[in-house]
């Protein structure tokens, strides 16, 4: 019961409260104690702000006691919302889907320095377990569940395979895969997009009454990526932090509660098979950081 009003405590400030003072800031070497740093972790809400804090929160105490800093989770209700603070540079570190990074990437600065290990990123179409449906085919004509329009894998693959194939589908978006499972589960749509990591992370009272009837091809998963803002010695730090995880048992199950097999070092040019999609959804932001420079 502690462990979940911390939790739920925790979800509280990671939603509502502003960033604090700027990290980089702190590490001025006028600072006298680089040990009370907080650094700002943003996590893709995905999921609801409590189930991410639940496989979250012990991963940051992990790195805090592996690094000295300390790591405050933050996530925001929706994608876009997201979407907005990474843009902003509100997140000292941050964890976002493929096409976000190479976004953030261009218009914010953000650098990556991990993406889970022994995987490619697949988006998956579900349909409640008694539906006839079982193929993109037989989805022609009918409305969908979708995260937000630059979820990558769940949404963008998707909404491309089917427009390649000639099949007309409309789109409602639902704020997270976890509301795309749940919706489809109740009957509220037919199908919806989300991705194999997040069915199974679903509850399993909501995942048994849906069933899988297509995957896209694999692409270079997520990227946790720095701030500018953050001395690179810092995020090195926190790079080799997490490539502990690999070689403990307590690491290896903070990772598994992730569904991670593993995590490993990543770089820029990683996401160049998503760059080579040329996506376009977020455009407009690309052309407010243009005039901002």
């Amino acid at each position: 019961m502690k462990l979940l009003t911390f939790i739920a405590a925790s979800v509280m400030l990671s939603t509502t409260t502003p960033t604090s003072v700027n990290a980089a800031e702190q590490l001025k070497p006028s600072a006298t104690n680089h040990q009370n740093v907080r650094f700002q972790f943003g996590i893709v809400p995905q999921q609801s702000a409590m189930k991410l804090a639940e496989r979250w929160l012990p991963i940051f105490k992990y790195l805090e006691n592996e690094t000295g800093y300390k790591f405050v989770f933050k996530t925001q209700p929706t994608i876009p919302e997201f979407e907005q603070k990474v843009f902003d540079k509100e997140y000292d570190f941050a964890y976002m889907n493929p096409y976000h990074y190479t976004v953030f990437h261009e218009t914010s600065g953000y650098e990556a320095i991990l993406k889970q290990g022994e995987k490619k990123i697949k988006g998956i179409i579900v349909t409640h377990i008694d539906s006839p449906i079982e193929s993109l085919q037989d989805l022609e004509g009918k409305t969908l569940a979708f995260p937000a329009p630059a979820a990558f894998a769940a949404t963008v693959i998707p909404q491309s395979e089917a427009k390649q194939s000639g099949i007309n589908i409309q789109s409602q978006y639902v704020s997270s895969h976890e509301s795309v499972y749940k919706n489809v589960a109740y009957g509220n749509f037919p199908a919806g997009g989300g991705i194999e990591r997040t069915l199974q992370n679903t509850p399993q009272h909501i995942r048994s009454k849906l069933k899988i009837i297509w995957r896209t091809k694999g692409y270079t998963p997520h990227a946790i990526a720095y701030s500018p803002k953050v001395p690179k010695q810092v995020a090195e730090k926190v790079q080799a932090a997490f490539m502990k995880m690999n070689n403990s048992p307590e690491g290896k199950k903070l990772l598994a509660a992730l569904k991670f097999k593993s995590i490993e070092t990543a770089t820029n040019p990683d996401w160049d098979d998503v760059r080579a999609l040329d996506i376009k959804l977020l455009d407009a932001m690309r052309t407010v950081s243009g005039n901002a420079h």
